[in-house]
């Protein structure tokens, strides 16, 4: 049978890393972009090996949407001289950055910054990359509880997260001709080093997280990148244009 191919933005660290590595325990060969870890891309290429996969590396700034005919070309060549495949199947839309900034104190530059990771990068990606994507493929945008739970200081980061949500239906109902189904990943707060890896590293704060959470902890990477390939194998083909959250019930 023909493994599946999933390409994940941001794969060398973090919940791409997670999500890379559940997959290819799957059986799923994977496609991964970093923007400035290459070594740390390289080492997750290498554990995937271990796993028995295959895996490719490519370079790219989600932010920066002038670049993405070049990276659709590069996926491109990479599925035919890698893989021997014309197609990939899964989509992966993670790679993302944190800016904590109260509402009265955004910058425009902090604004479109989140704008572009976060929301105009992964539609216009995404577009770029659907000639590529297989019919009955797959899509999963990453959101966040913070789309449905409000804390000071992430208005324009949950913003743009609400804004993929929407998007999500819209993707799920556009795309639903070609049998790809599409769904929106909402992680709770996890240990990881994004924004400054706080929720891991500031112990007040993940205190705080932990009370405040029906399964009385902050979340691992593994929690999400489980979920994501749960979302993506066999069982998830039925389930579109949803939003789902792995928070472990985190303000419930």
């Amino acid at each position: 049978m023909t493994r599946k191919i999933a390409l994940i933005t941001g794969a060398s660290r973090g919940l791409g890393k997670s999500t890379a590595l559940h997959l290819a325990a799957q059986g799923v060969d994977i496609i991964g972009t970093y923007n400035s870890r290459a070594d740390d891309a390289q080492a997750v290429a290498a554990e995937i090996e271990k796993l028995g996969g295959r895996a490719a590396m490519l370079q790219l700034d989600v932010g920066r949407i002038d670049g993405f005919k070049a990276f659709s070309e590069a996926v491109a060549k990479v599925l035919a001289t890698v893989f021997a495949r014309e197609r990939f199947d899964f989509l992966v839309n993670n790679a993302g950055v944190g800016v904590h900034a109260l509402f009265a104190e955004t910058s425009e530059e902090q604004f479109d910054q989140l704008l572009n990771v976060h929301f105009k990068g992964p539609f216009f990606l995404t577009q770029k990359l659907l000639p590529l994507l297989a019919d009955g493929g797959r899509i999963v945008n990453i959101s966040s509880g913070l789309a449905r739970f409000s804390l000071p200081g992430y208005g324009a980061y949950a913003a743009m997260k609400g804004a993929m949500e929407t998007l999500t239906r819209y993707q799920a109902k556009e795309l639903g001709a070609r049998g790809i189904s599409v769904n929106c990943l909402a992680p709770g707060a996890i240990e990881t080093d994004f924004g400054g890896g706080a929720v891991r590293d500031n112990q007040d704060l993940n205190t705080y997280v932990a009370a405040n959470t029906a399964l009385g902890r902050a979340g691992l990477p593994d929690d999400i990148g489980g979920a994501i390939a749960l979302l993506l194998g066999d069982a998830g083909q039925w389930i579109t244009g949803q939003r789902i959250e792995a928070s472990g019930g985190m303000f419930l």
